[in-house]
């Protein structure tokens, strides 16, 4: 399998490019500040044809470039039911922190939305650019926060992890549609139970394993001591 990436020039959003092989179709997974230019030359260089574009949740750092994106190449932007309302409007609900951060990177221009949007919810399972993606709803970072699990026939699963998991922490639950209590259940219920080997591609960071935040993450270890001190009780 192709993976490529490309870091946003704002907040370090990690952008995602799959595909079976160079010379095919290939999925784009959160298309953040200033990647449209960079994204194109990715694609031209590896021969891919985008068959959809994977949105991991609706913030705008990982759907500024989405537009775009699925413009340039009529294709669809997908993304959990529960944040398509985020679509609409990106900059809503924005501190001035975050707004002065992206004003510094030229990302405050007019929004207009993806004129194709999918919903997927919990368990959808994609056949896009002859991958398998499964959709498993991991609320907490937003409301319609999302796992994308792809296969990866004779080797184990590639999790893009959007903002639920990153390498030695987990997403924020302070921005617009954040929960902690719900963080905590995703990650109780659709981390923890995943496989050591599954490789991690995070939204920000380096890449990691399941197996490698299971032992030292320290949100992870804490989760997993309460959960079994919860069972023997």
């Amino acid at each position: 399998m192709l993976v490529e990436s490309l870091e946003a020039t704002a907040f370090g959003t990690n952008c995602y490019v799959l595909a079976p092989q160079r010379g095919e179709e290939c999925v784009v997974v959160d298309p953040g500040v200033g990647v449209a230019d960079r994204l194109a030359e990715l694609l031209r260089r590896h021969r891919l044809r985008p068959a959809a574009v994977l949105l991991t949740h609706g913030h705008l750092d990982h759907v500024h470039s989405v537009t775009p994106v699925c413009g340039a190449h009529g294709v669809a932007a997908t993304v959990h039911a529960d944040d398509r309302h985020r679509l609409r409007d990106p900059l809503a609900g924005l501190g001035p922190q975050l707004r002065a951060a992206l004003a510094a990177s030229g990302g405050t221009g007019p929004w207009r939305e993806p004129d194709d949007v999918v919903e997927v919810t919990d368990r959808t399972r994609l056949e896009v650019a002859g991958l398998r993606v499964d959709v498993s709803h991991a609320p907490g970072h937003t409301e319609g926060s999302v796992l994308f699990s792809v296969a990866r026939p004779g080797d184990s699963d590639l999790l893009l992890a959007g903002d639920v998991l990153f390498a030695g922490s987990i997403g924020r639950t302070d921005l617009p549609g954040g929960d902690h209590r719900a963080m905590l259940r995703s990650l109780l219920t659709r981390v923890l139970p995943l496989d050591d080997a599954t490789d991690v591609l995070p939204g920000h960071g380096p890449a990691t394993t399941i197996g490698r935040e299971r032992l030292t993450n320290p949100h992870l270890v804490q989760l997993a001591a309460a959960a079994g001190t919860e069972q023997q009780s």
